[in-house]
């Protein structure tokens, strides 16, 4: 009796472990994963949002900020409150229920490694700086393909060897961009008077549809709140580091886009009718020299690299999330024992992406992101407008609340509303595509299944299928 007792402990024990994810990630992790998920935006986003608005893109850049920051403070709140892996995903099925959290679910697992196929996708036209100046002779598709096989490598083997890669290449990324950004003011013939007139000449559609376009260079703010479960104290690091990485991002693009257009005279963001797709490196061509540019391409590789890194690792929690509500097979939530990853996920995600990259062209891949990545901000700000109006019945009270509620919740849905508008048929496909495939994975497959996760506070999932069990996230 003795002996059955221990090994059913043991055998307890070893399942708790092979679907529970250690907290590992501090303040700095967070910030350093939030921001490698963001940087790469600026290396191809200005010269397209260029072409719907001109010159003045620094404004399009902070109202898509001012657009993002009511969903930063609304995922911060709800991070503090529910800090488990599966991000907007959890809050999203915990405050409408078991449907409304698949369709959610598979939607911002799709849209994320969209952002990161575009990623890889968007870095060829880097590559191809590197190779004619070495004069190499390479396939960019080769060249992608190995690339993500590398990070989906380094994510199997646990998120301290991401931050491990990321820190390095972050730190860099940042200093490069600072040096071109002061190295812009020697530049011949810089004139501040041309993004300051670009933006007050586009009209508000312009502005507006630039502002849409580019949101998804700041999309991956909130990515770091998909891996909650593997971060020490989230109730205080999620929103601070949140916050203090969109707060870096903004001033970094908003500054940049402005100095690359006073440094660099006329429509230089159309070549041969085509948009210039390495915009990073022609800014730092033009301040310091085809070496030092050829430099600043490598880097951007490398940025867009390390951005595909964090997309893996946080799309892939997504499923884990959902798995472990039995929403998806059972195997999506198993953890490796020895490096305390959720492998299939993991692999899953890199297989999905490699179709992407193979098939979808950059601009598309970068309106279907946007679109659904809106939609989803959109919603979490009605997550908060929620939660805190019922919180008498949920005993919603989280240690960080977010300032200016409820009016700042209520500026992030209308003006996403707006934004999703100009992004056009793009996203509404990917919206539909995930309420098609989230709907037919409930009926078909979760419905039955379905077991509730309980959090540090309970919040009632408002659907009967949801009171079926309980299963604990550490």
């Amino acid at each position: 009796m003795a002996k059955l007792s221990i090994e059913n402990i043991v055998h307890s024990v070893t399942d708790e472990i092979k679907t529970t994810l250690t907290r590992t990630i501090g303040l700095a992790g967070v910030v350093i994963i939030s921001l490698s998920a963001m940087l790469p935006g600026i290396f191809v986003t200005p010269t397209f949002a260029a072409e719907i608005m001109g010159p003045g893109i620094w404004l399009a850049y902070l109202l898509a900020a001012s657009v993002v920051l009511p969903g930063a403070l609304s995922k911060s709140e709800l991070a503090s409150g529910m800090p488990t892996s599966g991000g907007s995903y959890v809050y999203i099925e915990r405050t409408y229920g078991p449907l409304i959290g698949t369709i959610s679910g598979l939607g911002l697992w799709a849209s994320f490694l969209l952002k990161s196929a575009f990623s890889l996708i968007g870095f060829s036209a880097y590559f191809i700086v590197i190779t004619t100046f070495f004069d190499i002779e390479m396939k960019l598709l080769t060249l992608s393909m190995s690339a993500l096989v590398l990070i989906v490598i380094v994510n199997l083997m646990g998120v301290s060897k991401v931050k491990i890669i990321q820190t390095p290449i972050v730190i860099m990324t940042v200093l490069l961009l600072f040096v071109i950004c002061i190295g812009s003011f020697f530049v011949d013939g810089f004139d501040v008077s041309r993004p300051i007139d670009g933006a007050f000449d586009a009209d508000g559609w312009q502005l507006a549809e630039a502002a849409a376009f580019v949101f998804v260079a700041y999309a991956g703010v909130t990515k770091v709140a998909a891996i909650g479960g593997e971060v020490k104290n989230p109730e205080k690091n999620l929103p601070a580091g949140i916050l203090l990485s969109l707060l870096i991002a903004t001033v970094l693009y908003s500054i940049l886009a402005f100095l690359m257009m006073a440094a660099i005279p006329g429509e230089w963001w159309i070549e041969d009718g085509a948009v210039v797709e390495n915009p990073i490196f022609v800014f730092a061509e033009v301040v310091a020299g085809s070496s030092f540019g050829v430099f600043a391409a490598a880097l951007s590789v490398l940025t867009m690299i390390s951005m595909a890194l964090a997309g893996i690792l946080a799309s892939s929690r997504f499923l884990f999330a959902m798995a472990r509500n039995k929403l998806l097979p059972q195997a999506l939530e198993e953890v490796n024992i020895r490096y305390e990853t959720p492998h299939w996920p993991i692999l899953v995600t890199g297989v999905a992406m490699a179709l992407a990259i193979y098939y979808a062209p950059l601009k598309d891949v970068v309106k279907l992101a946007s679109g659904f990545k809106i939609m989803i901000f959109v919603m979490i700000n009605t997550c908060v407008l929620i939660l805190r109006r019922s919180s008498a019945e949920t005993g919603w009270n989280p240690s960080y609340k977010g300032p200016m509620y409820p009016f700042i919740q209520w500026w992030g849905i209308l003006a996403g509303i707006v934004l999703i508008g100009f992004i056009g048929t793009k996203a509404f496909i990917g919206g539909g595509a995930a309420i098609v495939a989230g709907t037919l994975t409930y009926y078909l497959y979760g419905k039955k299944r379905f077991v509730p996760t309980s959090y540090p506070i309970e919040i009632p999932v408002p659907s009967p299928e949801a009171q079926t069990g309980n299963d604990t996230v550490q």
